[in-house]
């Protein structure tokens, strides 16, 4: 199958079938998902989830995590991976943010990874779920899945697989597709083991086609 017929069923398929998809992390904000996607960082939604209510609540607004000092934060989410360094980045970005940004979260990509914690895969992450702009946030299940599926090819580095998926997709569906390939990699692509048994797209995904060969001959 040709790339293009891959990234037209794929399209196809999510479009139909989860059409709204969105982060699974709760933020009723700008400010709250920026905070959470920070704290994201190679730890999962569920763990942060847990956390954030009590640490949204302490601090509501930049302005007050700016006030507050790395050790206080550090208490509120010791149980995230790296506590110690997200503590820092959250009291800088807040700091930034309220002297910088006037308390407001920016849209542009060269403004948010400004800010303290904050690389291209967050401010992707805020451009598109806050901006609708079309940005692809990439993460270890979007650089898997794109892979796997075909939709990329020889691309070594997030910001290739990014490049890649924008120049393919439709622009209407790059910020979604970013919640396609997350969802389909952490409940079904899975890492070590693929679900592959269960997955509805083995028709146009190219890592099946290849083990399915390679048991079929042996």
């Amino acid at each position: 199958m040709l790339k293009k017929d891959r990234y037209k069923e794929f399209v196809h398929y999510f479009s139909t079938n989860n059409p709204n998809a969105e982060t699974e992390l709760h933020y009723n904000n700008p400010f709250e998902l920026l905070v959470a996607v920070i704290l994201s960082a190679q730890c999962t939604d569920k763990r942060i989830n847990q956390i954030t209510p009590a640490l949204f609540e302490r601090y509501p607004t930049p302005e007050s995590l700016a006030a507050s000092s790395v050790d206080e934060v550090f208490t509120y989410i010791r149980s995230v991976s790296y506590p110690n360094n997200k503590a820092k980045h959250l009291v800088g970005m807040a700091q930034k943010l309220c002297a910088e940004f006037q308390s407001v979260v920016p849209e542009k990509i060269e403004e948010l990874v400004q800010l303290p914690g904050v690389g291209r895969k967050t401010a992707n992450v805020i451009s598109s779920v806050v901006y609708h702009n079309p940005a692809m946030a990439v993460d270890t299940h979007v650089f898997r899945v794109s892979n796997r599926l075909g939709l990329t090819s020889r691309a070594t580095t997030p910001l290739a697989v990014e490049k890649q998926l924008i120049k393919h997709l439709p622009e209407e569906t790059i910020a979604v597709a970013h919640h396609w390939l997350i969802l389909h990699g952490r409940y079904i692509c899975l890492a070590r083991k693929p679900k592959c048994e269960v997955c509805p797209i083995t028709y146009f995904c190219k890592y099946f086609e290849k083990t399915h060969q390679a048991k079929a001959t042996n």
